[in-house]
């Protein structure tokens, strides 16, 4: 009996190697090489397919110029959920591989449960469930009051067998619920391990494309937030999505990591409520709950995410160090940024924070990745150390240099706009953000520098 052969793969960029080592070479991460078994050549080669590529074409393909290329044949069509369709870049596409992940509880499940239940009464559509029986997800979809008539069901793991029961009930849609547990026969390890995700990853989105079916696959994320399984897992799908929220919080957030259709960081909003998640059309009306009372320390922003603006309040309290290192904490902001801004403050506007605390929180868990949140931060930092409310119907945007220069930032009218459009009247903004005409009813001050913004308050 010929012995079987083994590879070693990184668990984070994919890289192989004939032995194990402790760094690997590729990406310098320590400790991420596990083995894989690789399967024979004679039951590889009963699979030849295997080694067609992830787009599923077997025929030998002609060549054509780019503009011949018939876009007839991709229509798109809605999910039945306008959040998850601008996420997605406008719809489904046929033929596309979309991977959902997130924590436990986030309602990856039941945000598929709902989106096939109401596409199966358009189109056929099957569910495939390794993770739960049927009677759990026939009682979910009771218990949030989903049409489940139409609705293909079946409980499988082995990828071989869902695949020849797609091609017999020829589904427009498939869910797999979940990756980590299907598994390939001809791979010989366990479920979940590094070559069971790829293999099984491979064969169903090379599945996918040759019968043009839209694959949805929920994936499990580790204890820092990233996707579990090979980071080629990533590479291969079209796709990648990722469902954030805390457990016991009432909103989700769908965003896109990865997209082949549309905007990358496009962001949905949902709110989890006894009949599922509903989407949220106007997700600044949820962020902007505040109080009827100005307090200190507190301002709302406007930030940029995907191909709309958003109107999030961001929260600073300054308070006097009993230690000897005085805490920056950050919550929904990139702590070393936070600590950067002070530190301009400190040079450019005067204010010395080295003695005190300094929280600071973007209200909704909203994780702002972007730069134009600088200039709110530093204002609500005074305005907590100055013990001084700010206005209710102010509204501040820009982003702040290591000078002390107040820089642009990207769509700054469309952000002025859609704060008046919440019926705030005053702005401050980068002076190359400043429009030639104000909005009606709002004073619009742009400003170059720090301390003109600090004037300004």
């Amino acid at each position: 009996m010929a012995k079987a052969k083994s590879a070693y793969v990184c668990n984070d960029c994919g890289a192989d190697y004939s032995k194990w080592q402790g760094q690997c070479s590729a990406c310098n991460a320590w400790n991420t090489l596990t083995e894989v078994r690789l399967s024979s050549a004679k039951s590889t080669g009963a699979r030849g397919a295997r080694f067609e590529g992830y787009t599923g074409s077997t025929n030998a393909t002609q060549v054509q110029d780019l503009s011949e290329v018939n876009l007839a044949d991709m229509p798109r069509f809605a999910s039945g959920s306008g959040e998850m369709d601008r996420v997605l870049g406008g719809g489904l596409v046929p033929g596309s591989a979309i991977l959902i992940g997130g924590h436990p509880g986030a309602g990856k499940s039941t945000l598929l449960l709902q989106t096939m239940c109401h596409l199966a009464q358009q189109m056929p559509a099957l569910y495939v469930t390794g993770e739960e029986s049927l009677q759990q997800v026939a009682l979910r979809a009771s218990r949030l009051g989903l049409n489940s008539q139409n609705l293909k069901m079946l409980s499988e793991t082995s990828v071989e067998q869902i695949c020849t029961t797609a091609q017999q009930l020829k589904p427009k849609v498939l869910v797999v619920d979940s990756i980590q547990v299907m598994h390939v026969e001809d791979v010989q390890s366990a479920p979940g391990s590094v070559s069971q995700v790829r293999e099984a990853a491979a064969y169903l989105t090379r599945f996918a494309k040759q019968t043009g079916t839209v694959l949805f696959l929920v994936g499990h994320v580790t204890k820092d937030g990233s996707l579990a399984g090979p980071k080629v897992l990533e590479h291969m799908i079209d796709c990648s999505l990722q469902l954030e929220g805390d457990s016991d919080g009432r909103f989700r957030t769908l965003r896109s990591h990865k997209n082949r259709f549309g905007a990358v960081n496009e962001l949905g909003v949902f709110a989890m409520l006894e009949q599922g998640l509903k989407e949220v059309k106007n997700p600044s009306s949820i962020f902007l709950s505040r109080g009827d009372q100005p307090s200190p320390g507190s301002l709302v922003m406007v930030v940029w995410e995907g191909t709309r603006p958003l109107l999030v309040e961001v929260q600073a309290l300054v308070d006097q160090s009993h230690m000897n290192n005085p805490r920056r904490v950050a919550v929904g902001l990139e702590h070393n940024r936070l600590a950067m801004l002070l530190a301009v403050l400190h040079r450019h506007g005067g204010l010395q924070t080295g003695d005190q605390d300094v929280f600071v929180n973007v209200v909704g868990g909203v994780k702002v990745l972007e730069t134009s949140a600088d200039l709110a931060l530093l204002l609500s930092v005074v305005s907590s150390f100055r013990d001084r409310a700010l206005p209710q119907d102010l509204i501040v945007f820009g982003e702040v240099g290591l000078s002390g220069e107040i820089r642009p930032v990207p769509n700054g009218q469309e952000r002025i706009r859609e704060a008046a459009k919440h019926g705030f009247r005053r702005a401050i903004v980068p002076k190359a953000n400043a429009p030639k005409q104000s909005p009606e009813g709002m004073e619009v001050v742009g400003v170059s520098r720090l301390s003109e913004a600090l004037e300004a308050l």
